[in-house]
């Protein structure tokens, strides 16, 4: 309707709730129809709302690649209303949607200062009795007991958003990594406050602490050169007085599912385990040796730590430097009283393993096969290992590295070019079990059926790197799917098992641009000796058209340096090679696209030398050099096979 029509609307609404004695400031939101963003600016409000989902929203499965780049800024299109220049601005909901890392909450409350916003909400936290299985609204994960590295990294954000001046600027990613105190690592996984009285961390950290001497307050999740914790849950110390400080240890987090699929309250994601676990505090106020007291109900543990060093479980405690003739008077930190605990207890106890395999290795060079195992206390696991036709399992232990990671390495002699088979077999008192599959009993019973193996390919040295197959690489993001007749279909290809990736497009209105971008971080782990020595990018595609097209193939690496080269598409299949020092500088699509519309779909990082390590990321797009004449009309591409090559 009428942008007259919406003031009349926003000012009825306004003056409704003060006349019911309402007094403090109203918002309107002004950031889901920009059209009527000036009639939003000059209704009867205090200030306007607006929200961010940088990484768009139910994904389905868990985002694991660079999402930085969508926090860099927070683009406010409506200051040229004049209006608007008066108003406050708030963000009622933000999230970082289906990503599980923890480094990007303080990157957004930095640029939410930076655009001048004075308030902002995150949305929304897992009640406790819900977080095993993250059923409140499966796009979003956040939660103290379940979550411990974004609950810690949600704490630092707060320290971000009232500690930053608004409209401040602090450059582009990645030199915005470190700001002030705080600095965000998306390889680390991390995000870190560190400043004279608090060191806060989400993830393993190598930072020391700016002044030790004068901490305070220190919350973390694995270790610091202040605390060396093998654990995976969340930890925090607080000092009461000199030589006295409150400890407070959360249960081990373990992820054994991805959080952001189809949620069940039947299907456990994260597992709450309760265990000791190694832990060891390096502060000269408490020094090498000081007495340990369990606080929380039902906790009767004492210990005295020796050279700092000490086991310790979930609850709360009292550390005590030896020497040390008095206790704190204190009953609470805060509004938390010194002896208040509370975790959930485990929703499962069963044995449960989580493993990802790699699609291929190099021939020749050992590798390790990691494992998350949880339901184990003192057993023993077994990684059962043989090539491909080459007769019996070898017998490999498994070591715990950490709370609930197990590790082996894979001997040389077992990495000819060929096909690795592996299971891993966990035995606890009398029970065995058997992965892949979750199979219980002894695998070596004469009546024993199952032969389930993962498998990862042992490659030679002049094999190819596939980047991107669409028989098997589905989950893709495309852009954009909302214009007119706008598809991603598979079709099938020449070969049995062979699909082919066709994208079509009636016109490219709007920004011109239409294609596909597919992170394939998985495909590398096993690869990385290799990636110096591979010169050329290789494609299979084509257009389905009668003209020539020209398509723009993209390479971002994690740093969100991108780089691309133009590739012409017939309309018949063949390989086209682009060496890899054609590459040059380019911007890359922000995908899956960011919420609200009006922020930017483009990035372009700081690298400008193309090299190989740390890619992450494939984009196909095209549109970028097509005249305006030829907008409207239908364009198509289908893309067989991606991949990198050797001389």
């Amino acid at each position: 309707g009428p942008k007259i029509g919406v003031i009349n609307y926003i000012n009825r609404l306004a003056a409704v709730m003060r006349s019911a004695g309402w007094t403090k400031p109203l918002y309107y939101n002004i950031s889901q129809s920009p059209y009527y963003a000036d009639a939003v600016a000059k209704a009867n409000i205090d200030g306007v709302s607006f929200q961010w989902y940088p990484s768009g929203l139910v994904g389905g499965a868990a985002l694991k690649d660079n999402f930085l780049p969508n926090v860099d800024k927070y683009t406010i299109p409506y200051d040229t209303i004049p209006e608007f220049r008066n108003k406050s601005k708030m963000v009622y909901e933000f999230d970082a949607a289906d990503v599980l890392q923890s480094c990007m909450y303080p990157a957004m409350a930095k640029s939410f200062r930076e655009a001048g916003f004075q308030w902002a909400t995150q949305f929304a936290y897992d009640p406790m009795a819900l977080g095993y299985a993250n059923t409140e609204y499966q796009t979003h994960y956040l939660s103290l007991p379940y979550t411990p590295s974004k609950a810690i990294s949600l704490l630092i954000t707060s320290e971000v958003f009232h500690k930053m001046p608004r409209l401040k600027n602090y450059g582009n990613y990645p030199a915005d990594s470190s700001f002030d105190v705080f600095r965000v690592s998306y390889k680390e996984s991390l995000s870190e406050m560190n400043t004279d009285q608090k060191f806060y961390y989400s993830n393993t950290t190598q930072t020391k602490p700016v002044n030790a001497g004068k901490l305070m307050n220190i919350a973390g999740v694995g270790s610091s050169p202040v605390v060396h914790y093998l654990g995976s849950g969340a930890y925090f110390l607080d000092k009461l007085e000199d030589g006295v400080w409150r400890l407070e240890v959360m249960p081990d987090a373990v992820h054994i599912r991805d959080p952001f699929e189809r949620a069940s309250p039947k299907k456990e994601v994260t597992r709450g385990q309760w265990q000791t676990n190694d832990m060891q505090i390096t502060l000269t106020d408490l020094g090498n040796s000081f007495s340990i007291k369990g606080l929380n109900d039902g906790n009767s543990y004492t210990a005295t730590a020796n050279a700092d060093n000490f086991s310790i479980q979930p609850g709360t405690y009292l550390l005590v430097r030896n020497g040390k003739q008095t206790t704190t008077a204190k009953t609470a930190i805060g509004a938390i009283g010194l002896n208040e605990f509370v975790a959930p207890k485990p929703f499962n106890s069963d044995i449960f393993l989580q493993h990802i395999p790699l699609t291929e290795t190099a021939a020749g060079k050992s590798f390790a096969i990691n494992a998350q195992i949880v339901g184990v206390d003192t057993g023993r696991v077994t990684l059962q290992v043989n090539r491909l036709g080459g007769g019996q399992f070898r017998s490999i232990p498994m070591i715990k590295t950490t709370a609930c990671n197990y590790s082996a390495t894979v001997p040389v002699d077992l990495l000819a070019p060929g096909v690795l088979n592996y299971r891993i077999i966990i035995q606890q008192a009398a029970n065995i079990v058997v992965y892949p599959g979750n199979y219980k009993g002894n695998p070596f019973a004469w009546d024993n059926y199952y032969d389930e193996t993962w498998k990862t390919f042992v490659v030679g040295e002049n094999t190819a790197l596939e980047l991107f197959n669409p028989a098997t690489d589905k989950d893709i993001r495309t852009y954009s799917s909302s214009r007119p007749g706008a598809q991603a279909t598979y079709i099938p290809g020449e070969k049995t098992g062979e699909l082919i990736l066709r994208m079509t497009v009636n016109e490219l209105s709007n920004d011109h641009l239409f294609g596909f971008q597919y992170a394939f971080i998985k495909k590398l782990a096993g690869r990385m000796s290799d990636m110096a020595s591979f010169n050329k990018l290789m494609i299979r595609a084509r257009s389905a058209g009668t003209q020539p097209v020209k398509a723009k193939i993209t390479l971002t690496d994690g740093n969100a340096s991108s780089f691309s080269a133009y590739v012409t598409l017939n309309n018949d299949f063949r390989d086209i090679e682009v060496p890899l020092e054609q590459m040059v500088p380019d911007s890359s699509l922000l995908l899956p696209r960011p919420y609200p519309g009006f922020q930017p779909i483009l990035f372009k990082g700081s690298g400008t030398v193309f090299t190989l390590a740390g890619i992450e990321k494939l984009q196909v797009t095209i549109g970028s050099d097509i005249l305006p004449e030829d907008f409207n009309k239908p364009y198509n591409i289908e893309v067989q096979s991606v991949w990198l090559q050797k001389k």
